[in-house]
């Protein structure tokens, strides 16, 4: 009886994912189906973690944007101050590097499942992604802030993205929740919350290393991802466990164009400034801007 019922929860869930699958993806924009990739890298990745320059780093690398860290305990999460985010549109200026979406990693150390200054930095991640011209914020879900296997950190997670979901949608913010948790875990904390703009940032390497199936988990998903990091433990892309021709392929079945961020994909002992430029082209030969 209880596979029974587990059977049929998830033969709903799987019909819910094939009438979405209808809809456009959230990258896929009509009339602009020749859109082409943007190739940023995540902050924390260059040696910027919440740094300004972080940007002319990208610049020297060739990327055409950087996914911004909202800030540190220790500053306050200071992209939430004006004067920061002016100071961040002038480098940007100058730099020509764009700002290719936001993220909170901090949260990896301060849950968002129980500590209570996280649910100020995630309501306040809408209205910076929004001033900054961003629309996915990337909710991190790692070390203390892990979900997996803890049902009592889920169901505290599901309440607070409820609460804050309405205000994502208002602004046209698209929250993603990247973690250790398969496609269907996701799922599940994305149709308790109900929300539109509560999405999946999917990342290749993570997911491969719990042993997901990513070239299953991203047609499935489909129009639930809202943005993916490119990635490697300890390798260049294309020199690890991850096949990125393949990745475009599933990338295309659900119509997916848009930002992708590098993360990792250092050798170890290896030069990241090196490592960066070589990762960027090999990902803009598979992934081209038109």
């Amino acid at each position: 009886m209880e596979t029974q019922r587990i059977s049929r929860r998830r033969a709903i869930r799987d019909l819910t994912l094939l009438t979405a699958s209808v809809s456009l993806p959230l990258a896929r924009e009509e009339g602009k189906e020749e859109r082409g990739f943007s190739i940023g890298a995540c902050d924390w990745s260059i040696g910027g973690h919440s740094k300004i320059e972080a940007l002319y780093t990208a610049q020297k690398i060739g990327l055409d944007g950087v996914q911004l860290s909202l800030g540190t305990v220790a500053n306050d999460m200071h992209l939430r101050k004006p004067e920061v985010q002016n100071a961040y549109r002038e480098a940007s200026a100058a730099t020509g590097v764009k700002f290719g979406g936001l993220a909170i990693g901090e949260m990896n150390s301060i849950p968002y499942k129980s500590d209570p200054r996280t649910e100020a930095w995630v309501s306040d991640s809408i209205d910076v992604a929004k001033a900054m011209g961003c629309k996915v914020v990337l909710l991190a879900f790692f070390g203390n802030g892990d979900l997996k296997n803890d049902p009592a950190g889920q169901k505290e997670v599901i309440r607070r993205l409820k609460r804050v979901a309405p205000k994502a949608e208002a602004a046209d913010v698209f929250l993603g929740i990247e973690s250790w948790l398969s496609a269907e875990e996701h799922m599940d904390i994305i149709q308790a919350v109900g929300s539109s703009h509560l999405k999946v940032y999917y990342d290749v390497a993570n997911s491969t290393k719990m042993g997901y199936d990513i070239y299953r988990e991203i047609p499935w998903l489909n129009k639930h991802i809202c943005e993916v990091h490119m990635k490697e433990n300890d390798a260049l892309l294309g020199q690890g466990v991850v096949d990125f021709p393949r990745v475009r392929k599933v990338l295309d079945k659900i119509g997916y164009r848009g930002w992708i961020h590098i993360e990792g994909a250092v050798p170890k002992g290896g030069d990241m400034l090196e490592s960066y430029v070589a990762n960027r082209q090999y990902l803009r030969k598979i992934f081209p801007e038109t």
